[in-house]
């Protein structure tokens, strides 16, 4: 059966009108000009034969064919927009949207993902690599894994597991003609700086001041007669860890990004020596996105892999 509609625009700018008793307000509302708005109301009476308003100096008032239409028109409108919200629910339960830093999707979040994808087969995950703060409405983020304090005003911050640092090399560094055995020997090897930390002081929690580096991993194994200074310096600790992996030289490790590398082998830890970072990792996200269940699959998901690793780890 076809249907003979008026114009949608001009549905729109006649329920608005009406609803205002105003052409001034109504273009308010819809972000057009008065004029914009007149047009439509007039296309709409013409659709219709029937005039819907009397315009009076300085008045707007319905006519009798305006009132006896406008709840139908109303109801339609509101049946639309309920249908529109509907479709977006039912594709937002189907995927999601993940907001991480590069080096952490790199080195543990997609390398662990076939399981969550195995546990929910029918959930597609989008990952989002960015070192910047998730906007979660205008970049359609569901849920995201931050690094720092957990400060995050206005949005759920949850706790997911905590880091220490360590030297972490090749395993062909530590048989070399200089091998390493204890801190001091460091003093003849190339020092990889990972300065990967530094992208998340603009979350106002200082880590780049209290985040550990070579400078002061030494002090606390005890040496302070090597030139920390010098050797090559990685934007991104994904970058500073494959460079290790290469055999360039030795970096300070992030135990939750080299904690593959080391099980593999292609890393090894010469030195029992590990500085804790102060900083954790966080599952922030919208209260309202918890009432999706694919979200809270996700949370959970990432919760049991957590949970997995510090049972790895204590092993």
């Amino acid at each position: 059966m076809s249907r003979r509609l008026p114009p949608l625009n001009a549905v729109r700018a006649f329920e608005a009108a009406a609803r205002h008793m105003s052409i001034s307000k109504a273009a308010d509302e819809l972000h057009v000009t008065p004029a914009a708005i007149s047009r439509q109301v007039k296309l709409l009476e013409d659709h219709l034969g029937i005039q819907l308003f009397r315009r009076l100096n300085r008045a707007l008032l319905l006519t009798h064919a305006g009132q006896a239409c406008l709840p139908g028109l109303r109801d339609g409108l509101d049946q639309i927009s309920n249908a529109v919200d509907r479709l977006r629910d039912v594709d937002a339960q189907i995927g999601l949207t993940v907001s991480s830093s590069a080096s952490l999707a790199a080195k543990w979040l997609v390398p662990r993902l076939h399981r969550f994808q195995d546990r929910h087969p029918d959930i597609d995950v989008r990952v989002a690599a960015s070192h910047k703060l998730a906007d979660f409405s205008r970049d359609e983020i569901d849920i995201a894994i931050r690094f720092g304090a957990g400060n995050h005003p206005g949005l759920r911050a949850e706790r997911l597991m905590g880091e220490e640092v360590f030297p972490v090399c090749s395993p062909i560094i530590i048989t070399d003609e200089t091998p390493l055995r204890t801190p001091a020997d460091l003093a003849h090897h190339t020092l990889l700086h990972d300065e990967g930390y530094l992208h998340y002081a603009d979350e106002g929690n200082k880590l780049h001041e209290t985040f550990p580096t070579w400078s002061s991993w030494l002090a606390e194994a005890g040496v302070d007669d090597i030139d920390t200074a010098r050797g090559p310096r990685f934007s991104l600790s994904s970058t500073a860890i494959q460079a290790a992996v290469e055999g360039l030289g030795v970096t300070l490790g992030r135990s939750v990004l080299v904690e593959s590398d080391l099980s593999t082998g292609l890393l090894v830890k010469p030195f029992d020596v590990a500085a804790r970072s102060t900083f954790a990792y966080f599952i922030v996200s919208p209260d309202k996105a918890m009432e999706r269940d694919n979200v809270v699959a996700f949370r959970d998901w990432l919760f049991d892999e957590a949970a997995d690793r510090a049972i790895a780890t204590v092993r």
